[in-house]
């Protein structure tokens, strides 16, 4: 791998992690906003309800039993909730999860855009070196590009000797290597978007399971709160299951049809810079073959 392939991979990881941190603190933000408008909603209840009138004194155990029956539960955030009712295991699976995603999706789109695959200056100076013939020029050029117009050029330069249809099909082969591999980084998109909902699946299996359990264990019916735990589990995997699926399958659509699209035209870009070749070693019309340029020295 060179430099510039590996500067790249640091920087998409880079970016997914402050992306990744990024969407934990909007994660978070509902949440703690939710508990602060209970809390603000409860202040103001508190200041427009009218002062009731002073009650008659009570025993003192009449007086604490009221007092406990009436403190009303703390309000719980959003965000407690989820992390309670996910449970450490699935919290680290989605969170591995998600920190994948974003990370394939920045180095995607760090590596297909038009300036790493096909860059307007390299093809300007790799055309200038063709039309003044300088050859080793070109090849040196290309070599040294680390794009994929780059590579597929190079190819085609090095057999130059070996006649045009051997130009044509080295380039090829390695338009065909290089598009394997922009494809096999997008597969594996495509496959966090295909294992996050069965996974969101299976924890809402096993919260129904914790549900059930409660119910065939409990001697009387079971107050709701005590299904509450293995439901929440059931919801919030299924939420968050597609919640890093959905995106994920978007960017794997968008990114596989701008491979698409960036493919055709470095081909067709390639095979117009060295269509000049394509009368190498045809005789024309009752004369001695054409004359094949010095193939590039490696």
């Amino acid at each position: 791998m060179s430099l510039e392939r590996a500067s790249r991979w640091n920087r998409g990881i880079t970016w997914a992690a402050c992306l990744s941190v990024v969407l934990l603190f909007f994660a978070a933000t509902p949440g703690t906003l939710s508990g602060l408008t209970g809390v603000q909603s409860a202040v103001a209840q508190d200041k427009s309800a009218p002062k009731a009138a002073p009650k008659a004194a009570a025993p003192a155990g009449e007086a604490a039993e009221t007092t406990d029956s009436e403190e009303p539960d703390a309000p719980q955030n959003f965000l407690g909730w989820m992390v309670e009712a996910l449970g450490w295991f699935w919290l680290t699976v989605f969170l591995l999860l998600s920190f994948g995603m974003v990370a394939l999706v920045m180095m995607n789109i760090l590596q297909v855009r038009r300036e790493s695959l096909l860059p307007a200056d390299f093809i300007e100076m790799f055309e200038q070196k063709l039309n003044a013939r300088d050859f080793q020029g070109a090849y040196e050029t290309a070599r040294n590009d680390d794009s994929f117009v780059g590579r597929v050029l190079a190819a085609g330069m090095s057999r130059l000797n070996r006649g045009y249809s051997e130009v044509v099909e080295g380039m090829q082969e390695v338009g065909e290597d290089e598009t394997m591999a922009m494809e096999h980084r997008l597969s594996y998109l495509a496959l966090i978007g295909s294992v996050a909902p069965m996974l969101g699946l299976m924890g809402t299996v096993q919260g129904m399971i914790a549900s059930f359990e409660v119910i065939a264990n409990s001697e009387t019916s079971p107050k709701p709160s005590q299904l509450a735990d293995g439901i929440s589990t059931a919801l919030f995997t299924t939420l968050i299951g597609l919640g890093i699926a959905v995106p994920a399958m978007v960017f794997y659509s968008i990114l596989r049809n701008r491979v698409a699209r960036f493919v055709l035209e470095v081909g067709m870009v390639s095979e117009g810079l060295m269509s000049r070749f394509s009368s190498m070693g045809k005789k024309p019309a009752g004369g001695a073959p054409a004359a094949t340029p010095a193939a590039p020295q490696q």
